[in-house]
C-alpha cells in the first residue's frame, strides 16, 4: 500500500519541528517565530505580505508573530521606500545573530538527516514540496 505523501509530510513536519525546537530551546522562540526569522536569515528585507507568503501565515497571524519579534528587539518594521502603504521588515543586529543561529541549525539538521540520500532524490522531494505549497495558495 502506498503511503499518502501529505501524511508523510505531516509526520516529517512534526518530527522536524520537535528536533528544531529542541536544538533551539535556548532562544525561547515559537516555531512560527523561528520560521519567520529563518526566512529573513538571508538578509533580504521583505514586506509583511512577502514574508507572510514565505512562511505560510495569514496576515492576522503574522502580525502577532511580528509584534513578538519586534518587542524582543529582533526585527524592525517601517515603510517601504517608494510605497508607504507596504510594511518593510528588517532584522536588527540581534535579530541577524539569532537568524544566523536558526539557519545553522536548519543546515545541520538537513546535513544529518539527508546524508546518504542521493542528491536527485532530495531535489525530487523539493519539487514535490513546492508543488504542494503552490496548491495551497
Amino acid at each position: 500500500m502506498n503511503e499518502s505523501v501529505i501524511l508523510e509530510l505531516q509526520r516529517a513536519t512534526h518530527a522536524t519541528l520537535h528536533l528544531l525546537m529542541t536544538e533551539l530551546a535556548d532562544l525561547d522562540l515559537t516555531a512560527s517565530e523561528i520560521n519567520a526569522l529563518g526566512n529573513l536569515a538571508d538578509g533580504v528585507e521583505r514586506t509583511a505580505s512577502e514574508l507572510g507568503a514565505a512562511v505560510g501565515s495569514r496576515p492576522a497571524t503574522l502580525t502577532g508573530i511580528l509584534d513578538r519579534l519586534e518587542r524582543r528587539g529582533l526585527i524592525v518594521r517601517g515603510p517601504r521606500q517608494g510605497d508607504r502603504r507596504a510594511v518593510q521588515i528588517s532584522l536588527t543586529p540581534q535579530g541577524d545573530q539569532t537568524a544566523a543561529l536558526i539557519r545553522r541549525a536548519l543546515t545541520d539538521i538537513e546535513d544529518r538527516t539527508l546524508a546518504g540520500i542521493p542528491a536527485d532524490a532530495v531535489a525530487g522531494a523539493g519539487v514535490v514540496l513546492r508543488a504542494l505549497t503552490g496548491a495551497a495558495r
